[in-house]
C-alpha cells in the first residue's frame, strides 16, 4: 500500500505540471489518507511490540533466564 501512496504522489506531481486540476485535486487527498492510515498502523504495531516483547520473550524461554556467556 505504500507503493500506492508513492504512485499517487507521482500522479499528483505529473498532473500538477500538466494542470489537470480535477486529478490534481483528488490525488493528494487519497495520498494523505493512505499516509495517515499507514502512520496509524505503524504506531499501533510499535506500541504492541513495545508492550508485549517481554511477554513473548519469557514465553519463548519458558520463564527461564537465558544463560550468560563466559568472556573469552
Amino acid at each position: 500500500m505504500l507503493k500506492l501512496a508513492i504512485i499517487f504522489l507521482v500522479i499528483a506531481s505529473v498532473s500538477g505540471v500538466f494542470a489537470f486540476t480535477g486529478i490534481a485535486a483528488a490525488v493528494p487527498g487519497i495520498a494523505e489518507i493512505l499516509f495517515l492510515a499507514f502512520l496509524a498502523l505503524f504506531l499501533i504495531a510499535l506500541a504492541g511490540w513495545l508492550l508485549f516483547r517481554r511477554r513473548a520473550q519469557s514465553r519463548l524461554l519458558g520463564n527461564r533466564v537465558a544463560p550468560r556467556l563466559r568472556p573469552l
